[in-house]
């Protein structure tokens, strides 16, 4: 019975979740591994990081894993007075055990756009006559427990189920330094939703396929002006994995492509990604290398670097993000256990 219900919950999770575009959050928010192969993770997912990327993956991995880490990117690196610009901080704990992971990810998204009209704006409650710039930050904290099920010997399916507490805050300044600042600043009052995730995970080989949606129930918060919606986004992935060879411990090569376009203050985004993963001396040290472009108007390609260094059990993580002034740039770091 517990597998049927783990067959049926994920399967309609993904015939329902490639029926809609998504809005808030994007994948690579989360992830110190993931950001430095460039967010191609779906079908790599094998830590506590399962629990974001593909709960699927929570059966792949070791005996047990905890991950701590904390991050932050800015879109573009450099923006101009009036933006359009996005600011993503992040912070997460993840616990994963055989079939089971607890999780908590707290985030802060904060935008900045120009205003084009002098008339009113929905987005806005305040008279927009003598502004220029619209300031705007959701906070959303994330508490999940997911479940993964292996089919055989091919076949992963996952669900995280999850409690949502989110909300929205909004302004309008004539301008000034430090906005995306201002936008952190802001006092967010939230609802609490629940929600769910569902993830598909394959293996044929070396070949890993992964398959992945978030927000199920595209659940709705606020009200009136400040309502906003998390809507379901859908990614796959690929990824060809080596066993030890010689001085290499571990080889992972993936990429990954967004099924739904998310809604950005600098437009639609269609994310792909590819990366790699090294593994070496008994897996101390482990580096990684990406990149993460848009396919919807304007690439700006991200570049990523990683790298894991420590013993067998416990590791130090740290991903930096790099590109033009006009791309992601940010830097995320944590430590990781396994046992």
């Amino acid at each position: 019975m517990r597998n049927l219900f783990v067959v049926r919950l994920t399967a309609a999770g993904v015939i329902l979740g490639c029926a809609s575009t998504a809005r808030a959050q994007i994948y690579e928010d989360v992830g110190t591994r993931a950001q430095g192969m460039g967010g191609a993770f779906v079908a790599v997912a094998d830590d506590a990081t399962a629990s974001w990327w593909n709960p699927a993956g929570l059966a792949t991995g070791k005996l047990g894993s905890v991950v701590v880490e904390r991050g932050r990117t800015a879109d573009p690196a450099k923006p101009g007075a009036t933006g359009p610009a996005r600011r993503d901080g992040a912070s997460g704990f993840s616990m994963a055990f055989p079939a089971l992971a607890v999780s908590y990810y707290r985030l802060r998204i904060s935008e900045i756009a120009p205003v084009s009209s002098t008339g009113t704006n929905p987005l806005d409650r305040e008279d927009l006559g003598a502004a220029d710039v619209h300031l705007q930050s959701r906070a959303v904290s994330q508490y999940g427990m997911t479940v993964g099920q292996s089919l055989g010997t091919h076949l992963v399916l996952g669900s995280t189920l999850k409690l949502l507490r989110a909300g929205t805050a909004e302004s309008s300044v004539v301008g000034g330094e430090d906005l995306l600042d201002r936008a952190d600043d802001l006092e967010v009052s939230g609802d609490t939703k629940t929600d769910l995730d569902a993830g598909a995970m394959a293996a044929l080989g070396r070949a890993r396929f992964g398959l992945t949606v978030k927000h199920l129930r595209a659940p709705a918060f606020g009200d009136g002006d400040d309502r906003f919606v998390l809507k379901r986004q859908a990614r796959a992935g690929v990824a060809f994995l080596t066993q030890s060879q010689g001085a290499i411990d571990g080889l992972a090569v993936a990429a990954d492509m967004d099924l739904t376009r998310t809604a950005t203050v600098r437009g639609d985004v269609r994310r792909f990604a590819a990366g790699v993963e090294l593994w070496l001396a008994k897996r101390r040290l482990g580096l990684r290398s990406g990149i993460n472009l848009n396919t919807i108007d304007r690439a700006d390609p991200t570049g990523s670097v990683g790298i894991s260094v420590g013993d067998s059990s416990f590791l130090l993580d740290a991903a930096l993000l790099f590109g033009s002034d006009q791309a992601r740039n940010g830097l995320n770091v944590g430590f990781s256990l396994t046992f």
